[in-house]
């Protein structure tokens, strides 16, 4: 079984930052992508970051140049490097992977738990 745990979310002021990490453990062959999501209050979810493997990063138009993330293969890790915050960053972040647990197998998507962020002006 699968598990991604987030952690590093928290209270912080406007202009801070924050490093969000991304653990998956368990039965892993093979990651395809790892993401962050954010979800603000009242709103859809949304896609934040994506890092697939043998590919570059990529970023929502809104976080481009404040955000980056970056991928530990061998801990089968992904952080989220969020700088300049502002208050509406504010929400729940959440991890996501497409992998393989076994060879052969299919490729299934798989959530964290949610970390919370919340910018005070």
């Amino acid at each position: 079984q699968v598990q991604l745990v987030e952690s590093g979310g928290g209270l912080v002021q406007a202009g801070g930052s924050l490093r969000l990490s991304c653990a998956a453990s368990g039965s892993i062959f093979r990651i395809s992508t790892m993401a962050w999501y954010r979800q603000a209050p009242g709103k859809q979810r949304d896609l934040v970051a994506t890092i697939i493997t043998g590919d570059g990063p990529n970023y929502a138009d809104s976080v481009q140049g404040r955000f980056t993330i970056s991928r530990d293969n061998a801990k089968n890790t992904v952080y989220l490097q969020i700088n300049s915050l502002k208050p509406e960053n504010t929400a729940v972040y959440y991890c996501y992977a497409a992998l393989k647990e076994r060879i052969g197998s299919a490729l299934g998507n798989y959530w964290g738990q949610g970390t919370q962020v919340t910018v005070s002006s």
